[in-house]
């Protein structure tokens, strides 16, 4: 065989570089595997560093901040940003925030003594890849087990052209020169909710167009109204149970008609109705691996797929596509593909979602409580019950805190400032099995949003002491 298709063998082989696949790879060079991991770019990370994560939050931040600044200032200082202002300027952190993550990432996989090749893979069986390198030349890899973490890529419904420069796609969207003047957003799961949320605070006339009743339908109820109150407060609009006829460019703006004859008219159209796995090119045919109707890899409740040593992880299965899960699913499949044990409370990850307020939750919620134990406590902390709501001008948020008959901690929801820390706080009191009682008998800093945990624990005690008396 020539040298351009030289052959290497190793125990396990991670197809991608992001959260996922960057913790499977880690996780089995801990114990001792000879590991390779490929991906197309030269730097760890995957779309979370390039395109996804890392990027929109970074322009969050400059939105969070503007909303923030407003709230605190009671209107001392125009703070509208000019017509035309640049994207890149909202963003001028990213190259260091980008680099600095993908240093660490780089670091942790060279001290584990993890093989890196940059290239675009294919399989030739399950157990055989063929990989092209920047150069053209071709290596192939041999591995026991194989892990598919190649993350996903925009849908595009065939009514919707998405062009990159008018009608946009989650990942072209932050290619953007300047802030339009408005902007049609397809969609009201994570992806456009957020991005509708932050380009709605940075003053842009935004326009969420789904055929879901409200943005984020699967939230507790209670949550999704106080997002969508947040956002209408800034000017955006929901046009709810509406479903997409057609979108064009004609020359001056985008027009997007409905199937009930209304039209919405922008300058720039943002499409996330979705996202599939990113199996382009992979010839997953060959190694056995089938699809679901939705476009994701399938796999069973162990992340394995139709091949017995092929498995898969992060936003290649599918939803709930969150960084944090992805991270925990790359660890659980490699630990489950080299037979060891999983450890407890791994099913307990928060999720997290970067929307203007965000919302973060853990555990269960008030139904899924109720279902599982019979009854369930729950206990409501308003942020305008905190001073530190008031101090920071930022008091529309809610905490949510459920409990089981016995009073131990199920679950949190929580929707505002701070949301996607908070919410660790309740993780830890569901893993070490705690009731409401340890948030009632111990200290909180004064003043903190953390005392909404207290305040949700007092109003627990409260209604599971008007229940006993009935």
């Amino acid at each position: 065989m020539s040298s351009s298709h030289t052959v290497s063998g190793f125990d396990v082989l991670v197809l991608g570089a992001g959260p996922a696949g960057h913790k499977a790879a880690v996780q089995a060079a801990k114990v001792g595997k000879r590991v390779l991991i490929v991906d197309r770019e030269p730097a760890a990370g995957g779309e979370c560093v390039q395109r996804g994560t890392i990027p929109s939050k970074t322009l969050r931040e400059s939105a969070a901040y503007l909303v923030g600044l407003r709230a605190r200032s009671e209107a001392m200082f125009d703070l509208a940003l000019p017509e035309r202002t640049q994207v890149a300027g909202l963003m001028r952190r990213l190259k260091a925030v980008r680099g600095a993550h993908e240093r660490y990432l780089t670091a942790q996989l060279d001290r584990n003594g993890i093989t890196r090749w940059h290239g675009r893979a294919r399989f030739l069986t399950s157990q055989r890849v063929e990989v092209q390198l920047p150069d053209r030349t071709k290596r192939i890899a041999t591995a026991d087990v194989v892990i598919v973490a190649t993350g996903s890529r925009p849908r595009k419904p065939d009514n919707v052209p998405v062009d990159h420069e008018h009608v946009l796609d989650s990942d072209s969207i932050l290619s953007l020169v300047y802030l339009p003047a408005s902007l049609t957003v397809l969609g009201s799961g994570v992806i456009a909710s957020e991005f509708a949320s932050i380009f709605a605070a940075l003053g842009v006339r935004v326009t969420m167009v789904d055929s879901s009743p409200r943005p984020l339908s699967f939230l507790d109820p209670e949550l999704g109204s106080r997002f969508t109150s947040a956002y209408e407060r800034t000017g955006g609009v929901f046009l709810g149970q509406s479903r997409i006829e057609s979108v064009e460019w004609d020359g001056r703006e985008v027009v997007t008609h409905l199937t009930g004859g209304e039209v919405v008219r922008a300058e720039k159209c943002l499409c996330a109705q979705g996202r599939i796995a990113n199996v382009a090119g992979l010839d997953i045919a060959a190694a056995g691996i089938q699809l679901t109707a939705r476009g994701h890899v399938a796999v069973d409740e162990n992340l394995r797929t139709a091949a017995p040593n092929v498995y898969a992880a992060g936003d290649v299965i599918g939803p709930p596509a969150l960084a944090a899960t992805a991270v925990e699913q790359g660890r659980r499949a490699a630990r489950h593909a080299l037979g060891l044990p999983i450890h407890a409370g791994s099913e307990l990850v928060p999720s997290g979602i970067y929307t203007i307020p965000e919302i973060a939750s853990v555990g269960l919620d008030e139904a899924q409580a109720s279902k599982a134990h019979g009854r369930a406590f729950v206990g409501r902390a308003r942020y305008e019950e905190l001073a530190r709501a008031h101090v920071n001008g930022e008091t529309e948020g809610l905490l949510k805190l459920v409990a089981g008959p016995d009073g131990r901690v199920l679950g949190c929801q929580v929707v505002g400032e701070g949301a996607t820390a908070l919410v660790h706080v309740a993780q830890m009191a569901i893993v070490g099995g705690l009731t409401v009682e340890a948030f009632v008998d111990n200290v909180f800093n004064f003043p903190t949003l953390a005392e909404a945990f207290r305040v949700a624990a007092l109003d627990v005690v409260a209604r599971m002491g008007e229940r006993q008396a009935a």
